[in-house]
């Protein structure tokens, strides 16, 4: 299997829009009421934070000396 590399931006974005989506199961399920613009909230904050993320993460790569496309 070949290995892939860890890319934690998508790591952010993936956990915040998967608790967007437990929140609305939540409503869904009779849990609790969530009003529709909970969403919006939600998704840009994680969206930014996954951004930043990644761009962090990418200055770390740069900085170690590591090239791209080197395994």
């Amino acid at each position: 299997m070949l290995r892939h590399e860890f890319q934690p931006g998508k790591l952010v974005a993936g956990l915040f829009l998967a608790a967007t989506g437990a929140v609305y199961a939540g409503d869904a399920g009779g849990l609790w009421d969530t009003p529709w613009f909970v969403a919006v909230p939600l998704v840009v904050a994680g969206l930014c934070l996954a951004g930043a993320t990644a761009v962090l993460a990418r200055g770390i790569r740069r900085r170690g000396g590591a090239e791209e496309g080197q395994r």
